[in-house]
C-alpha cells in the first residue's frame, strides 16, 4: 500500500479511489469514466471497505427495494465494474459461491489509509504524516451520493460519514495540538477543526490559546461571546471553556506582568479542559449512544430497550463514569453524530450499536470508540437464534457490558503505563497498581501496592483503589510472601476501608469476601460475595470468587457454574487461570478426575499462572493416573520451592476433610506427601 499512496490529482501508477468526496477512480493519475448508476458507485464503496466477502443477498437487500430482478441487476453491476477494476493480468473481482468480494490489495483507497491509521492510533504520528492524512479529506464520504428508498445502505452510509468525519477531527486536533503555535499552518486546521465539531470544547480552547498567545484579547473575548451563544442554543453547558479561558487570561497576564518587554511566542500549552477533579481520580466516562435498528437507523423498540438495559448494568459496576440515560437519548433526539455526541459530552469513550431482528435470528453489532483519537477500541457482532428474545437480549447485553468494561480497563492500564508515575492521578495511579497486580509475581504485587496507596494518597474516597490494595495483601498471605495472619489483617483492613467509602461498589463487597475467606468465615464470605454479584450480575470477579470459595468446602456443583458463568462474562480475564482452576479442583471433588485435569492444564498454560495453579494441575494429574506428567509439574514447583508438600497444597485451601484426604491421596502418587 505504501508505494501506491498519492494524490488522485498527481500521476500514479495503477489504481486510486477517493471515497472521501465525490467517488472518483483513477489509473495512471488519469480519472476514469464511470457509470451514471448511482447503485453501482454505492455498490462499489460498499465492497470496496468490506472486510470480507458478502452475500449477494446481502447485497440485493442493501440496495433494492424488491425490483424485478435483483440479482440480474447486480450482474450488471458487477460486469461493468469489472470493465473497470480489471486489468488483462489481474482479476479483482472474485466470487466464490454466492459471495462477492474485491481484491484491493495492490490499490491505494483513501478511505482505508485512514481507518488503517486511525485503527493503530493518531497519537504518535508526526506532523508530516498527520498533513498527509488531513489532506485526503477533500469532501464527505461519498459526497453526494444517496440512494432512494435503500435504508440500510443509507444507514450504513451514515455510519460510515460520521466515522470518517471523527477521523477528520481527531487529525485536526493532533495537528494543532502538535505543530508550533507561531505556525501559520495551525489556523486553517484549527478553523476547520471548528467547523467539523462546533460543539467540541477542545476546538474553542485551543482558538482561545492560539489568540491570547498573539495577544488578540479583544478577538477572544468576542469569540467567547459568540461560542456561549452557539452552546446555550442547543442548552449544552459551555462552563468548562469558560473555566478555561479564565486560566488562560490569567496565565497571559502573569507572562505580560513579568516580561513586559518580551513578546510572546511560546510554544502553545496542551488543550485541557478545567476538570475540578484532575487531580484527583478523573475516572474514563462513557456515552452509550442509543442502538438503532437496522432498517434505516429507525429506534425504539427492542434497540432503545438493550441501550437502556446496557447502560443500567455499566453504571452498576461503578468503575467509570457512565452518561445517564436521558442525556444521550436527548441528543440522539436531535440527529447528533454518536463521536460528536461524545465530544460535546467531555466523555472518553462512546459505545454505538444497531440491531437487526431477522426471521430466525437476532444480530446485534456493537462498537467501542475512543473519542479524542477515533479509534475504534473493541467491535464485535452477536447473533442469536430468538427462541425467547429476552433471554437473548439478556445473554447479549451480558457479552456486550462485559466486553466494553474489560476493554476500557486494558486501554486505560496500557495509557497509565506510558506515563511517569510522578505525573498519575488517582485514576491512572490505580491502573498502573492494576497493571503490576496482574503479574502475579512478589516484586510486582509490592509495586501495585506503591501504586494503590498513590491513588489513594490523592483521593481517600477511591473505593476501588482500597479494593485493589486489598487484594494485594490477599496474594501475599495466599501465596506465603509475608507472614499470613499480619497480611489477612491488612487484606480485611482495606476492605473495610472500600466498604466505608462506597457500600454500592461490588468490588467492595469481592475484597471483603476474599478477606473473610482468608480469616476462615465462610459463610460471612459467600455472603459478601453474593452481594457483589447481586448489586451488579455482571461483575466476573464476584461469580470468580464465588467458584473459588465453593471449590473447597462448599458446593462444586455451584462452583462449576459460577466458574463458566465468570468466563462467559470476561473470558480474557487476567485471573482467568484462577476460574479454570476453580473447575478442576471442584471436578476433582467430584470424583471427575480425567476432566479435571485437563481443566488443571488449561489453567497452567495460562501465561500469567502461578505456582498455587501448577500445584492445582500436579495434584489433578496425579488422580487421573496421569503420573508423568504430573511429576513434571511437581518438579518445576519444587525447582522453585524445594521442600514444597502436600502440607502446603492443603494448607494454601480450605478444603473440607474428605477433600484433604483425597489430595494427599494424589500427593503421595508423585512423591509430594
Amino acid at each position: 500500500m505504501e508505494s501506491a499512496r498519492s494524490s488522485l490529482d498527481g500521476v500514479t501508477a495503477g489504481l486510486c479511489v477517493r471515497l472521501l468526496g465525490p467517488l472518483t477512480i483513477a489509473r495512471d493519475g488519469v480519472s476514469l469514466q464511470l457509470p451514471a448508476s448511482r447503485k453501482l458507485r454505492a455498490l462499489f464503496a460498499y465492497l470496496a471497505l468490506a472486510p470480507h466477502a458478502v452475500g449477494r443477498s446481502r447485497l440485493c437487500e442493501l440496495l433494492w427495494d424488491v425490483p424485478n430482478d435483483p440479482r440480474g441487476e447486480l450482474r450488471w453491476c458487477l460486469s461493468k465494474l469489472r470493465g473497470i477494476l480489471d486489468e488483462p493480468y489481474r482479476r479483482r473481482i472474485e466470487t466464490s459461491g454466492d459471495t462477492i468480494a474485491f481484491d484491493l490489495s495492490d490499490v491505494s483507497i483513501d478511505a482505508t489509509e485512514i481507518a488503517s491509521a486511525a485503527a493503530e492510533g493518531i497519537e504518535p504520528l508526526a506532523p508530516e504524516r498527520l498533513r498527509a492524512l488531513s489532506k485526503m479529506f477533500v469532501g464527505d464520504f461519498l459526497d453526494g451520493l444517496e440512494i432512494d428508498r435503500s435504508p440500510h445502505f443509507n444507514s450504513w452510509l451514515i455510519a460510515q460519514r460520521r466515522r470518517f468525519r471523527a477521523c477528520h477531527t481527531a487529525i485536526l486536533e493532533h495537528l494543532v495540538n502538535n505543530l508550533p503555535a507561531e505556525s501559520d499552518e495551525v489556523s486553517p486546521y484549527l478553523e476547520k477543526w471548528l467547523e467539523l465539531a462546533p460543539f467540541d470544547g477542545r476546538a474553542h480552547v485551543a482558538l482561545l490559546t492560539r489568540l491570547a498567545q498573539r495577544g488578540q484579547i479583544g478577538a477572544c473575548e468576542e469569540h467567547l461571546a459568540a461560542a456561549t451563544q452557539l452552546f446555550q442554543s442547543e442548552d449544552l453547558d459551555f462552563g468548562p471553556v469558560r473555566e478555561a479561558w479564565r486560566a488562560i487570561r490569567g496565565q497571559q497576564d502573569a507572562v505580560l506582568c513579568a516580561r513586559p518587554a518580551v513578546p510572546l511566542v511560546a510554544r502553545q500549552a496542551p488543550i485541557v479542559l478545567a476538570d475540578p477533579d484532575a487531580t484527583t481520580s478523573r475516572k474514563a466516562s462513557l456515552a452509550v449512544m442509543p442502538f438503532v435498528e437496522d432498517a434505516g437507523g429507525v429506534r425504539g423498540g427492542l434497540a432503545d430497550g438493550l441501550t437502556h438495559d446496557i447502560i443500567t448494568r455499566l453504571a452498576r459496576l461503578r468503575d467509570f463514569f457512565v452518561i445517564a440515560r436521558g442525556s444521550v437519548f436527548a441528543l440522539a433526539e436531535k440527529n447528533i453524530a454518536p463521536e460528536d455526541a461524545g465530544r460535546r459530552l467531555n466523555v472518553d469513550y462512546v459505545a454505538i450499536g444497531t440491531v437487526r431482528n431477522l426471521p430466525g435470528r437476532v444480530i446485534v453489532t456493537v462498537e467501542l470508540v475512543e473519542v479524542r483519537t477515533a479509534r475504534i477500541v473493541w467491535t464485535e457482532t452477536f447473533e442469536r437464534k430468538p427462541d425467547d428474545i429476552f433471554v437473548v437480549l439478556d445473554d447479549i447485553g451480558n457479552s456486550i457490558v462485559s466486553s466494553i468494561s474489560a476493554e476500557i480497563a486494558t486501554v486505560e492500564r496500557n495509557r497509565a503505563m506510558l506515563k511517569a508515575p510522578n505525573s498519575l492521578n488517582a485514576w491512572e495511579a490505580y491502573h498502573r497498581g492494576l497493571w503490576h497486580m496482574y503479574r502475579f509475581t512478589r516484586t510486582e504485587n509490592e509495586l501495585a501496592q506503591q501504586f494503590f496507596g498513590m491513588a489513594l494518597k490523592q483521593d481517600p474516597t477511591f473505593a476501588r483503589a482500597y479494593a485493589g490494595l486489598s487484594f494485594t495483601h490477599w496474594q501475599n498471605a495466599f501465596q506465603r510472601w509475608g507472614d499470613r495472619e499480619q497480611e489477612s489483617a491488612l487484606a480485611f483492613e482495606s476492605a473495610g476501608q472500600s466498604l466505608l467509602v462506597d457500600d454500592h461498589n461490588p468490588a467492595a463487597h469481592w475484597a471483603m469476601g476474599r478477606a473473610l475467606w482468608l480469616r476462615g468465615e465462610q459463610d460471612g464470605s459467600l455472603l459478601e460475595l453474593e452481594r457483589a454479584v447481586d448489586l451488579s450480575p455482571n461483575f466476573a470477579l464476584g461469580h470468580y470468587a464465588l467458584s473459588f470459595v465453593h471449590s473447597q468446602s462448599g458446593d462444586p456443583k455451584a462452583a462449576i457454574g459460577s466458574s463458566d458463568h465468570s468466563r462467559h462474562l470476561s473470558p480474557f480475564d487476567p485471573l482467568l487461570f484462577g476460574m479454570l482452576g476453580a473447575r478442576a479442583m471442584s471436578l476433582a471433588r467430584l470424583g471427575q478426575f480425567d476432566e479435571a485435569s485437563e481443566w488443571a492444564l488449561k489453567a497452567a498454560a495460562r501465561p500469567n499462572a502461578h505456582l498455587v495453579i501448577l500445584a492445582i494441575a500436579a495434584h489433578c494429574l496425579a488422580l487421573a493416573g496421569r503420573l508423568d506428567e504430573a511429576k513434571t509439574f511437581a518438579a518445576a514447583i519444587r525447582k522453585t520451592l524445594p521442600h514444597y508438600c502436600a502440607d502446603d497444597f492443603i494448607g494454601t485451601f480450605r478444603f473440607e476433610p474428605e477433600a484433604q484426604a483425597l489430595f494427599r491421596q494424589g500427593a503421595k502418587r508423585i512423591g509430594l506427601s
